[in-house]
C-alpha cells in the first residue's frame, strides 16, 4: 500500500509536468473505484489551470481555480506522468491530459483508490469531511512530544494501533508504525497509556525520522514517473523488523518476531522492545 513517503514522492514526481498546466481533457475509463468518480469531470475540468499541488496526509490535491481534485492512491494505485499519446493499460482507469502534452494517468488493480471533486463553493478544502478529522502533518513543529503524549493519556489500545490512527498520527503507516517502534525501544502492543513523556517524545522524533529518510531515498526514483510500462517504484526500502521475521536483529542479533495485531502484521525484538 502506498504510505505517506510514496504519495509525497508521487506528488514531487508529477509536480514538474502537471503544476501550473491547463487541464485539456479528463478521461473516465472505469468510474468505479472506492468511491464513483463523478462524471461530469469530463465537462468540469477542461480549461481549467492546476494552480497547486499538496498532499494532506496520502491524499494528493490538485488545486483549480473552480476546485479542488483529490486523488488517494488506495491500496495498489500509482500515478505517472506520460506522453499525451501513451496507449492505455489494464487498470489505467483515469487521464488528466495537459496542454503541453503530457497526462497524469492514474492505474488501480484493486480500485480502492479515489478521486473525488471538492467545489471550491463548499470552503476550504482542509474542511472536506476525509480531511477535517486529520491529525496534524507529521513533520510539522504541531506534531510534537507533547502533543502525542496529550493523545495517549487513558487510551489503553495499543501503542502500534494508535500511531496508526489517522486522527492522531498521519502518515505512519503499517511499514513505518513497525520500524519507528523498534527504533523506540517500545513494543508494540504496549498499551498507549503507559507511555511515558520521554517515550512519547522519541517515538515522535522517530516517526519523523523514519518519514523523513523514506522520502528521501524517494527522491531517487522520480524518473520512473515518466516510464510508460511499469509502476513507479519508488525507493529500495531499509528496514530493521518489518518483514524480517526469523532474521537477526540488526542491533543484538535476537531473531525478530511475528505477530498479527489488529488484523496486520506486527514486527518486534522480544529483546529490545520487551513488553
Amino acid at each position: 500500500m502506498p504510505e505517506l513517503p510514496e504519495v509525497e514522492t508521487t506528488r514531487k514526481g508529477i509536480t514538474p509536468k502537471a503544476n501550473q498546466q491547463i487541464i485539456k481533457q479528463f478521461i473516465i475509463r472505469n468510474a468505479k473505484l472506492r468511491w464513483p468518480v463523478d462524471l461530469t469531470l469530463t465537462d468540469k475540468l477542461p480549461g481549467l489551470v492546476i494552480q497547486a499541488i499538496n498532499r494532506r496526509g496520502k491524499y494528493l490535491l490538485l488545486k483549480t481555480e473552480l476546485g479542488t481534485l483529490m486523488i488517494h492512491l488506495g491500496m495498489s494505485g500509482n500515478l505517472r506522468v506520460l506522453p499525451e499519446n501513451t496507449p492505455p493499460l489494464k487498470h489505467d482507469h483515469i487521464d488528466i491530459v495537459l496542454e503541453n502534452g503530457y497526462l497524469v494517468r492514474l492505474n488501480d488493480p484493486r480500485r480502492f483508490g479515489s478521486v473525488l471533486w471538492h467545489p471550491a463553493t463548499n470552503g476550504s478544502i482542509e474542511e472536506h469531511k476525509l480531511l477535517a478529522k486529520l491529525a496534524p502533518e507529521p513533520l510539522t513543529d504541531a506534531f510534537n512530544g507533547n502533543y502525542f503524549y496529550e493523545k495517549t493519556r487513558n487510551r489503553k489500545v495499543a501503542i502500534k494501533s494508535l500511531v496508526m490512527n489517522s486522527s492522531v498520527a498521519v502518515g505512519a503507516g503499517n511499514i513505518y508504525a513497525n520500524e519507528s517502534l523498534f527504533m523506540s525501544n517500545i513494543h508494540p502492543e504496549t498499551q498507549a497509556c503507559k507511555l511515558s513523556k520521554k517515550q512519547c517524545d522519541v517515538l515522535v522524533t522517530n516517526i519523523k525520522k523514519v518519514l523523513e529518510a523514506a522520502i528521501k531515498q524517494g527522491g531517487t526514483t522520480l524518473k520512473d514517473f515518466m516510464s510508460p510500462d511499469g509502476k513507479p517504484g519508488y525507493f529500495v526500502q531499509k528496514l530493521n523488523v518489518y518483514d524480517q521475521a526469523g532474521k537477526p536483529c540488526p542491533v543484538c542479533s535476537t531473531p525478530i518476531e511475528r505477530i498479527i495485531l489488529n488484523q496486520r502484521a506486527s514486527y518486534f525484538c522480544p529483546k529490545c522492545q520487551k513488553k
